[in-house]
C-alpha cells in the first residue's frame, strides 16, 4: 500500500462542526492543517485536538465575497506534494495555486459543493476554469457530480464523500435516547412536536414555519413548535409569535449533544423552509424525518440524505400552504414511528459520516 507524503490541508475555518473528520483525517493521514481566522457566527474547533495543526491564515476580505488567505500562497513552496483546499472559487490565493501547480508535479485537490444548478453563463465559466485546473474535486453529493458530468467535467475526477458531523459522539448518544417528557413538562400536553434546529437566520425563512404551524392550529391540527438555536431573527420571530406563547418554546443555542439528541429525538418532525443543511444530518442522525423545500439547485447537498416520504419529504419552495399541507399529509398517513427512525438512522450510518469521507479521500489520494 502506498505510504502518504505529508498533505497540506487549507481550510477558510476550522469550523467546530468539522471537529470529527478534521481529527479522523489527523490520526490517520499525514495532514498538516491550515485554517482561516474568522468566520462570522460559527463556532471554532479546538486545535489543540490536532496534533499536526500549524497555524492560522488571516482571511483578508477585498469586495464583496472575494477574499485573500494571506500565508496560504507560501504554502505552496513548503515540502507538500499533495494539497486539499476549500474549493471556494472567491478565495483569490486559492486562484494563485491552482496556476502555480500546473508548473510543478504537486498535486490540488479542491474540496467543494461543486455544482448547484442556477449558476449564470458567467458563473459557469468561471467555476469551469477554476475546478479544471485542480487535480480532482471531493464533492458533497451525488446531485452536484450529476450536473457536473453533464457540464463536461470527467466523472473520473468527481469524488462524492457527502459531509459529517461528530458521528462517533452522536452515535453513542442516540443509544441512549428514549422517549422523555421533555416536552410535556414544558407545554403542559402530549401534542406532536415540530422542530426547527440551527442558527436563526434569514436565509432560513422561518416566517414559513410559523406560518404554516399557524395554519395547522387554524385547522384544528394539534401541535407545538421549538426552536433550538440563536441568531439575527431571533428577536423578530418570537414577536411573530408572541400571540402563540404556549406552544411555542424558543429553546435557545444549545451544544451539549445529549441534550440535542433528547430534543430531537421526542419531536416529530424537523422543519427547514430554507436551505436544509447541516439541519437534515443533526435531526436523522437522532431519527427524526425532515421537511424541506424542493428547489434542489438552491438547496445545500444535504437534501440528498432525505428520502422522500420515507425519512422526510419536500415542499414547493416559499409555498407556507404546501408546506402546512405537508406536515399534515405527514401525520394523517399514520407513519409508524420507529420504523421511521431506522429508516433516518440508515443513510447517516452508510454515508454520512466522517469515517465514510475518510475512506475515499484515503483512495483518491492513495491511488494519486
Amino acid at each position: 500500500m502506498k505510504t502518504f507524503n505529508k498533505i497540506g490541508l487549507i481550510y477558510n475555518f476550522a469550523q467546530h462542526y468539522r471537529t470529527a473528520i478534521f481529527t479522523l483525517l489527523d490520526k490517520e493521514l499525514e495532514v498538516d492543517f491550515y485554517f482561516g481566522n474568522k468566520m462570522d457566527g460559527i463556532k471554532k474547533m479546538d486545535y489543540t485536538l490536532l496534533s499536526n495543526f500549524k497555524r492560522e491564515l488571516t482571511n483578508v476580505k477585498l469586495f464583496s465575497t472575494i477574499y485573500w488567505q494571506r500565508g496560504a500562497v507560501s504554502l505552496f513552496f513548503k515540502n507538500y506534494t499533495q494539497y486539499v483546499i476549500l474549493g471556494e472559487y472567491y478565495c483569490l490565493s486559492t486562484w494563485c495555486m491552482l496556476l502555480l501547480s500546473k508548473f510543478s508535479n504537486k498535486k490540488i485537490y479542491l474540496w467543494t459543493h461543486g455544482w448547484y444548478g442556477n449558476e449564470s453563463f458567467i458563473k459557469k465559466v468561471v467555476k469551469k476554469v477554476f475546478f479544471n485546473l485542480s487535480d480532482g474535486l471531493f464533492l458533497y453529493g451525488d446531485y452536484a457530480k450529476k450536473l457536473m458530468i453533464k457540464e463536461g467535467f470527467r466523472a473520473e475526477n468527481l469524488h462524492v464523500i457527502y459531509n459529517s458531523l461528530n458521528y462517533s459522539n452522536q452515535l453513542s448518544v442516540r443509544e441512549k435516547l428514549h422517549k422523555t417528557d421533555i416536552y410535556s413538562n414544558y407545554f403542559k400536553n402530549d401534542y406532536p412536536i415540530l422542530i426547527f434546529i440551527g442558527r436563526l437566520s434569514r436565509g432560513k425563512k422561518l416566517e414559513q414555519l410559523i406560518n404554516a404551524f399557524k395554519y395547522l392550529k387554524e385547522d384544528g391540527i394539534l401541535i407545538n413548535l421549538v426552536f433550538v438555536g440563536t441568531g439575527t431573527e431571533d428577536e423578530r420571530l418570537r414577536e411573530k409569535t408572541k400571540s402563540m406563547n404556549n406552544s411555542v418554546w424558543f429553546y435557545g443555542s444549545c451544544y451539549d449533544e445529549e441534550k440535542i439528541g433528547e430534543l430531537i429525538y421526542n419531536a416529530a418532525i424537523c422543519i427547514s423552509p430554507g436551505n436544509v443543511g447541516l439541519t437534515a444530518m443533526h435531526s436523522l442522525v437522532y431519527g427524526t424525518p425532515v421537511i424541506t423545500h424542493s428547489d434542489f439547485s438552491s438547496q445545500m447537498p444535504e437534501f440528498e440524505a432525505i428520502n422522500e416520504n420515507v425519512s422526510g419529504t419536500f415542499f414547493i419552495k416559499d409555498n407556507e400552504t404546501d408546506l402546512a399541507n405537508k406536515i399534515k399529509a405527514w401525520f394523517s398517513e399514520s407513519k409508524e414511528r420507529e420504523k421511521t427512525r431506522l429508516d433516518c438512522f440508515q443513510i447517516i450510518d452508510e454515508k454520512y459520516n466522517p469515517r465514510f469521507q475518510l475512506e475515499v479521500i484515503k483512495r483518491v489520494l492513495t491511488n494519486d
